[in-house]
This record gives structure tokens, C-alpha cells and sequence, in this order.
């Protein structure tokens, strides 16, 4: 067993392109907020997991398949995205996601953006919830 981390863990395993772009993904998630946490959620015996980025609530996870790392934002129908970074689960009425195949480009300045957006989101909804009035 290694001291790293779950997440570290969770890319170490991944051998291929989308181990690199999960390490691009979750530098610039570190940059546009410093002390993001982060873990790996739902691992069971057939899954090793998601890696998974929080501040009061998640931001985005990052799912991997054959042909792409999607990175799901469970508040992204209520997120400003003017570069247009979404690109699946656009019919979905409060999840939005970015899937990026293999060599993908990623807007890396609208991105830190969007996780700056969904923290201040996920601040906004856990203030409501404690300010005793429900969250729209």
C-alpha cells in the first residue's frame, strides 16, 4: 500500500492519454482554487472510482471512458460558460459536463473560470440552505 494520495492513486493506475489529461485537469483545478479537496468516490468491486473536487459541495468530477474524460458539474446548467465548454449532458436540467477525447483542447483560462464559478455556487447554495430558506 502507498502513502499517496486516492487521487494520485486513481491516475497512477490509468496508463494512457487520460491519465494525463485527469493530471492537466486537476492542475488547473488546483490553480484556480488553492486548497480545492479533492477524493475518489464510488469505488465498489468493479469500479476503482471517481476522482472527485469539492469546495462546500462538488464541483466537478472526472469520469473516465474509452474515448473520453468527462468532467460532469452537477450545478453546470446554472454556470456562465461564455466560451462554451460544455459540451455533453446538455439536456439535462441541472448537470452539465465537458468531455474531452484524446488530444482534446481545453481552454484552460475559461476553465479555471468555471471552477471559480462552481465554488462561488456551491457558496451561494450551502448559504441559502443555513440561512433556513430553500435553494431554487
Amino acid at each position: 500500500m502507498t502513502n499517496a494520495d486516492p487521487v494520485t492513486e486513481r491516475l497512477a493506475a490509468l496508463t494512457d492519454w487520460r491519465s494525463d489529461t485527469l493530471r492537466r485537469v486537476r492542475a488547473l483545478i488546483h490553480e484556480a482554487l488553492p486548497g480545492v479537496q479533492e477524493t475518489v468516490k464510488w469505488a465498489k468491486a468493479t469500479s476503482p472510482g471517481v476522482p472527485v473536487w469539492e469546495h462546500r459541495g462538488i464541483l466537478c468530477t472526472g469520469e473516465t471512458y474509452q474515448r473520453a474524460v468527462k468532467l460532469t458539474f452537477p450545478r453546470g446548467a446554472s454556470l456562465p460558460d461564455p466560451a462554451g465548454l460544455f459540451n455533453a449532458s446538455l439536456d439535462g436540467g441541472t448537470r452539465r459536463a465537458i468531455d474531452l477525447p484524446e488530444g482534446g483542447p481545453l481552454d484552460e483560462v475559461a476553465f479555471r473560470e468555471l471552477i471559480q464559478a462552481a465554488a462561488a455556487a456551491n457558496e451561494r447554495a450551502q448559504s441559502t440552505r443555513k440561512g433556513g430558506r430553500r435553494e431554487n
